[in-house]
């Protein structure tokens, strides 16, 4: 599905990322774990053709995307839920659940899905993006991100900032989605725990390098706790 190879990018003289590879399969969750500043964040930018990339290359369903603008990207269909939500707090709702529709047919719907993983949505349908909770805004960003259909989902720490009961219904819809074999997710994250419950695969970075992968159900064995507390 993703396929990263020798990815490098720079900020002024600092070598942000670091000759970066590797994949994220369909039907599966590949968790990518690290600590504040380690480059988690700008990789994502370089995904989602916010940051060009120095060198390397990003494929997708096969094809080459490194050059590619992100509403190629997006039309591609890469889902991107960024940290911090970034929903639009004068927009209802609805209207933010239908800005996932522009890469849509004209006259398509709102997914059902949606509604049925997040129901506190389809009752709140009217009510202003930023009148929501912060568990709320996120389940809304992540419903608009699926409006869209996406066959490759990205999640940039969806559990900062979200009370635990938010968290278990975000895990329970990003655990539906990939068991439905519909899409790939990379899941990049600090929380341990959430990260463990749900990774198929798991990458570790510390400087802009990846570190540590392997299997999910490994995590524990491989000491990825430790080495985060470090």
């Amino acid at each position: 599905m993703l396929i990263v190879d020798n990815l490098n990018q720079y900020y002024g003289g600092s070598h942000i990322l670091r000759n970066l590879s590797f994949e994220a399969p369909a039907g599966k969750v590949t968790a990518l774990l690290g600590r504040n500043g380690v480059g988690k964040t700008t990789l994502l930018k370089c995904l989602m053709g916010l940051l060009p990339a120095a060198s390397g290359s990003i494929g997708f369903e096969g094809r080459d995307l490194t050059r590619a603008a992100s509403h190629e990207r997006v039309r591609a269909g890469i889902g991107y839920v960024p940290q911090g939500r970034e929903i639009f707090p004068r927009l209802t709702v609805q209207e933010n659940l239908e800005m996932g529709l522009a890469t849509r047919p004209r006259g398509a719907e709102l997914p059902p899905r949606i509604f049925e993983m997040f129901p506190v949505l389809k009752q709140m349908l009217r009510r202003r993006g930023g009148d929501l909770s912060g568990g709320q805004q996120q389940q809304l960003a992540i419903g608009r991100a699926l409006a869209m259909g996406p066959r490759l989902l990205i999640l940039d720490e969806p559990t900062e900032g979200i009370q635990p009961s938010i968290i278990k219904d975000i895990e329970r819809a990003i655990r539906a989605l990939a068991e439905s074999g519909e899409m790939a997710i990379l899941l990049v994250e600090q929380y341990y725990d959430f990260a463990r419950s749900l990774a198929d695969h798991y990458l570790v970075m510390e400087r802009g390098e990846i570190v540590m992968r392997g299997a999910g159900s490994d995590m524990e064995k491989d000491g990825v706790r430790e080495t985060l507390s470090v």
